[in-house]
C-alpha cells in the first residue's frame, strides 16, 4: 500500500522506518525524469543527488526540445527538482557510497544518511577527464564557449570557426572527423606529446584536411576572442576547444553489488533499464548509449514505469 507524503519524509532514511519504493541515486535528466515519473505514481521516492550532474555545467543547451532560445543546465535542473517536489518526491544532496542488498530490500548510505528502498535507480552518469585548467580557467572557458565537451550538443555554434580537439588515438580520431562536418578548420592536438594514432588513423585525419599538431601542452591562456595554446612549437589560437580525453563512468556501486557490465564500464540493462541484478535498474549516461539529455530523459521514463510494474507484481499498489 502507498504511503501518504509525510511517511515518505520518514522513509528517507529515518531508523525503522518502512523502506522507500524506490531510490534513485543521481539527480540529473534521467534521475529527474524517473522521479517525476515515480512520484505521480504515488509511490515513495527519494533522490540521492551529490550534486554534480554533468548537466550542471552546460552554459546553454540549444538543441533540448521545447526552449527554442536555449535553456542553462542548472536551470533545466532546478525546474526538473522543482517539478518532482511538486508531485512528492523526496530530494536529498548526498553522495552515496555504498549500496549493499539485505534480502529484497537495498541499504545504502553515504555520510551520515541512511537508505532502505525496495528498488533502486542509478543513475550516476559519467564525468568527463578535463584538459590541466585550474578551476577559474575552466569554468570562464566554460560559460565563454571556448571550451566545449559535446560537439552532437553545439557543434552548430562552431560552425565555420577554428576548432581545436585535445586528444589522440581512437578519440581523438573521432571527435575531429565529427566536427569536420561543421568547420573546415579543425586541429587535433596531442595532450602529452607524440600522437597515437594507427595508420588508417592519421591517412583519414589528413585526407579530412585535419592538422595534427604535437604536445604537450603548457598553458591555455583565455583572450577577447578565443583560447590561446601553448605547445612546444609556439602559440596557436583557436575560438574554441574540445577535449576528447574520455570519461569515467560512475558504476562502481552496482559493479560491486554484481551487476554486470561493459568493457569500459558501462552498465549492461535489458529493454526496459534492468541490470542483471532484480531490483537494480540503470538510465542515462552510465548506461551505454547516446549522451544526450533528451536520451537520458527517455531512459529515466522508461525505467520508472518498468519500475512501477514489477513493485506491483510482487505487491499490488493500491491507494
Amino acid at each position: 500500500m502507498n504511503r501518504p507524503n509525510s511517511d515518505r519524509v520518514r522513509a528517507a532514511g529515518v531508523s525503522g522506518a518502512q523502506p522507500l519504493d524506490c531510490l534513485v541515486i543521481g539527480g540529473g535528466p534521467a534521475g529527474l525524469t524517473a522521479a517525476i515519473y515515480l512520484a505521480r505514481f504515488h509511490l515513495a521516492v527519494t533522490v540521492a543527488d551529490a550534486g554534480d550532474s554533468r548537466a550542471a555545467l552546460i552554459p546553454r543547451t540549444r538543441n533540448h526540445a521545447g526552449f527554442p532560445k536555449g535553456i542553462a543546465g542548472a536551470e533545466l535542473l532546478s525546474r526538473m527538482r522543482e517539478q518532482a517536489l511538486l508531485h512528492g518526491a523526496v530530494y536529498s544532496q548526498v553522495r552515496i557510497e555504498k549500496l549493499d542488498k539485505d534480502g529484497d530490500v537495498f541499504l545504502a548510505r553515504g555520510g551520515p544518511h541512511r537508505f532502505a528502498a525496495r528498488s533502486v535507480l542509478l543513475a550516476t552518469g559519467v564525468s568527463n577527464h578535463r584538459p590541466d585548467m585550474d578551476e577559474v580557467t575552466h569554468g570562464q572557458a566554460l560559460s565563454r564557449g571556448l571550451l566545449r565537451y559535446c560537439p552532437i550538443c553545439d557543434g552548430y555554434e562552431v560552425t565555420d570557426q577554428r576548432v581545436a580537439v585535445l586528444g589522440t588515438g581512437a578519440h581523438g580520431y573521432k571527435e575531429s572527423i565529427f566536427l569536420r562536418s561543421y568547420t573546415s578548420d579543425v586541429t587535433l592536438i596531442a595532450p602529452d606529446g607524440r600522437h597515437a594514432l594507427s595508420a588508417d588513423e592519421e591517412t583519414g585525419l589528413r585526407a579530412a584536411g585535419i592538422n595534427l599538431l604535437e604536445g604537450p601542452c603548457t598553458a591555455f591562456l583565455l583572450g577577447e576572442d578565443g583560447l590561446e595554446i601553448a605547445l612546444p612549437g609556439g602559440h596557436h589560437r583557436f575560438a574554441t576547444l574540445y577535449p576528447a580525453l574520455g570519461s569515467t563512468i560512475h558504476s562502481q556501486l552496482a559493479v560491486d553489488l554484481g551487476a554486470e557490465a561493459s568493457g569500459d564500464g558501462c552498465l549492461v540493462v535489458d529493454s526496459h533499464q534492468r541490470t542483471s541484478v532484480p531490483g537494480l535498474y540503470a538510465a542515462g549516461d552510465v548506461v551505454l548509449g547516446l549522451d544526450q539529455i533528451s536520451h537520458a530523459m527517455g531512459e529515466g521514463g522508461v525505467a520508472a514505469t518498468t519500475i512501477r510494474n514489477d513493485l506491483a507484481q510482487a505487491s499490488p499498489l493500491r491507494r
